[in-house]
């Protein structure tokens, strides 16, 4: 057959099966912060539930276990670690034009 006639062909991906990141037995709480760390990021917010791989009830619980662990003091608000510096490359001044009247 030649190629210009040849039918489109899809190929199926082959893909590795993730595990589940909250196992039957775990239990979605404030109490437990091995598992609720897991669905922070850096900065201290939640992470969406596309990126932690949950199911909709999933995701509801981590959110208030996490909400209840911020409000216990158990879990920062946001994670100030990281300073904001400012660099000279940074500041406002620069390419700023002095007006001459």
């Amino acid at each position: 057959m030649d190629k210009s006639k040849r039918p489109f062909l899809k190929f199926k991906r082959s893909f590795r099966r993730r595990l589940p990141p909250i196992q039957s037995g775990d239990r979605i709480d404030y109490r437990n912060m091995s598992l609720i760390s897991r669905f922070i990021s850096e900065q201290g917010k939640i992470l969406s539930r596309r990126v932690n791989r949950l199911t909709l009830k999933q995701q509801r619980l981590v959110n208030l276990g996490i909400k209840q662990a911020r409000i216990l003091s158990l879990l920062p608000f946001l994670n100030n670690e990281k300073q904001f510096e400012r660099t000279e490359s940074t500041a406002r001044t620069t390419g700023f034009k002095a007006r001459n009247k």
